[in-house]
């Protein structure tokens, strides 16, 4: 891979939030539509539950040099994940309001996934296979290919996973693990390891990004769950929501943390000698006020439009990054 003339190497870590993760795919969509015309190489991808699919579609157009292959792939597949026929689009809404019904009564459903068929979880590997031919994917990674990182947490071991291309073999398996959610899907069996969803320990996997070759000097967050909130929640829709958003961007801050530091070490002199650089971290957010119910809501409309907002925030962000001032940096 011939290293850009500006030396601006991104890493782009992708937070997973369910339907809300179409805004990744809009972003992810941008970012490779104008990466000539802004002269910056992707050198890396990660991501958990739907960020890790985003992150994975993306990665295989890269490896395939094919930057319009990698924009048609997240197209394609959220589009197939919309609801669509006439069944789906009942059964999407029912879900909704199953959801918003027990946010409001300050209950859950207590049907463990074990007690119905595994038929979204196979939907989903079928969508995955018809998208990305995994065993040529493997083919083409090189040592030059750019990085792909999955989170997953391994619920009997606890460990927190991040499948990596560099060691691993990425498959479909590795996917559905890290967008195992334990209320919706069974675990995961893979890799000797039994997996839920990633949100519960790298959300996205970031402090490995630096291992990169080329190694990366920035890191662009595509940030699902917002920052901050507007006012007390009081409500039980409201605490359950916020509940949520704190829950997701725990890992997150934890990662980044992690990489603060080390730029910190980096600049008071402690590492001179060393491989380590300053890596700059920049954030692309998602800031509309949704609820978690809507991360279910596979709407087409819907769908549609999370990805056109996430253009338009990725087209914002590439324009202030044109004179420097893009997002809070690390």
């Amino acid at each position: 891979m011939v290293e850009n003339s500006n030396g601006r190497r991104v890493a782009i870590a992708c937070q997973g939030g369910g339907s809300h993760t179409a805004f990744t795919a809009g972003v992810l969509k941008k970012l490779f539509k104008e990466k000539e015309e802004h002269d910056y190489e992707i050198v890396a991808l990660s991501g958990t539950s739907g960020g890790a699919i985003c992150a994975l579609l993306a990665w295989y157009g890269l490896l395939m040099n094919d930057t319009n292959k990698a924009v048609e792939l997240l197209d394609s597949f959220w589009r197939d994940n919309s609801a669509r026929s006439l069944q789906d689009k009942l059964l999407n809404d029912w879900l909704l309001w199953t959801n918003r019904f027990f946010e409001n009564t300050g209950g859950t459903p207590g049907v463990s996934p074990y007690y119905y068929p595994s038929q979204g979880q196979e939907l989903l590997r079928s969508m995955l296979e018809k998208h990305v031919d995994f065993g040529r994917a493997n083919e083409l990674v090189t040592e030059s290919s750019p990085m792909l990182l999955i989170g997953a947490a391994d619920v009997l071991s606890g460990e927190f996973v991040a499948f990596s291309s560099y060691r691993d073999r990425i498959n479909a398996d590795m996917i559905l693990a890290s967008a195992a959610i334990p209320t919706l899907f069974r675990a995961v069996h893979t890799n000797g390891g039994v997996y839920w969803d990633g949100l519960f320990s790298q959300n996205p996997p970031v402090r490995e990004l630096p291992d990169a070759e080329p190694k990366p000097n920035e890191i662009w967050v595509i940030q699902i769950n917002p920052e901050k909130a507007k006012s007390e929640p009081k409500s039980m829709p409201e605490i359950t929501d916020r509940r949520n958003e704190l829950s997701g961007n725990l890992s997150l801050y934890q990662e980044t943390h992690f990489i603060k530091t080390i730029n910190r070490w980096v600049e008071d002199g402690s590492l001179s000698g060393t491989k380590h650089e300053v890596i700059d971290i920049k954030w692309i957010q998602m800031l509309r006020d949704l609820d978690t119910a809507s991360k279910l809501n596979r709407d087409p409309s819907f769908i549609r439009d999370m990805m056109a907002y996430g253009e338009e925030q990725a087209e914002e962000f590439l324009q202030k990054e044109l004179v420097g001032v893009a997002g809070r940096t690390g």
